[in-house]
């Protein structure tokens, strides 16, 4: 690195390229294909129906798994992106929020390998059949409730990825520092919400998803004006 330029390149990617590169990532996101319109067609409370919802579907239960994974290795690429952006602001703190992000995304995977599984029992041939409909249709279920359980305790790690952004973002001298005060707002009540469910499962804490907008507005900001950011000023210390 030039060290008469330490901010403008970090291995090989510029600041600019870093905040296409994450607000891209946000923005092929498929997840919301999964979640949104795939999923709740396909599953419901009544095992029975959902397992003939997944049979009559195959199709979209697949393209569902295939979209998790996608995203999946989005968090990978926009975790690559933030880090570039973020290293100037406090090199070791942006590793950090990277990790955050990465350990994340595995403990995902780790839970999508169940909605694999429960493609195999379904539609592969050496393990359709295995289960006789009654026991498959509550062996579906369950798969996919494990799923639900390792991907919802993953976003606690998700949160605290976004908490450690937006205070990177807020001590920043070329990025808004509103953005960053938005992002720890948004990834505490991520932390909030997930951890309620196994400490106060009858709370009611909906009003929380106002914060969850946060991520949107970030995604706009590196597509539009976090392609253009300012010029850093190297500071000696985090907390100068």
């Amino acid at each position: 690195m030039d060290s008469n330029a330490p901010h403008e390149r970090i291995a090989g990617l510029s600041l600019r390229g870093a905040a296409l590169v994450a607000g891209l990532a946000y923005l092929l996101n498929p997840f919301l294909f999964a979640e949104s319109y795939a999923m709740p067609r396909l599953v419901v409370a009544d095992p029975v129906r959902t397992l003939a919802n997944l049979q009559a579907h195959p199709h979209l239960f697949g393209a569902a798994v295939l979209a998790y994974f996608g995203q999946l290795l989005g968090d990978v690429v926009m975790a690559w992106g933030l880090y570039v952006l973020l290293a100037p602001v406090h090199r070791a703190l942006s590793l950090l929020a990277s990790w955050l992000q990465l350990i994340y995304a595995a403990m995902a995977l780790a839970a999508l390998v169940n909605l694999a599984l429960a493609y195999r029992l379904l539609f592969v041939p050496d393990y359709a059949g295995l289960l006789a409909p009654g026991a498959l249709a509550v062996q579906v279920r369950m798969l996919i409730g494990g799923y639900r359980a390792g991907w919802s305790l993953s976003l606690v790690l998700f949160g605290l990825h976004l908490v450690v952004v937006g205070f990177l973002f807020a001590r920043s001298t070329y990025l808004p520092r509103w953005l960053g005060w938005i992002l720890i707002a948004d990834g505490l009540a991520w932390v909030v919400d997930r951890l309620t469910e196994y400490v106060a499962p009858t709370a009611s804490i909906g009003f929380l998803n106002i914060f969850f907008i946060g991520e949107v507005i970030l995604m706009v900001w590196l597509l539009g004006w976090g392609s253009r950011p300012a010029e850093p000023e190297v500071r000696s210390s985090l907390l100068q």
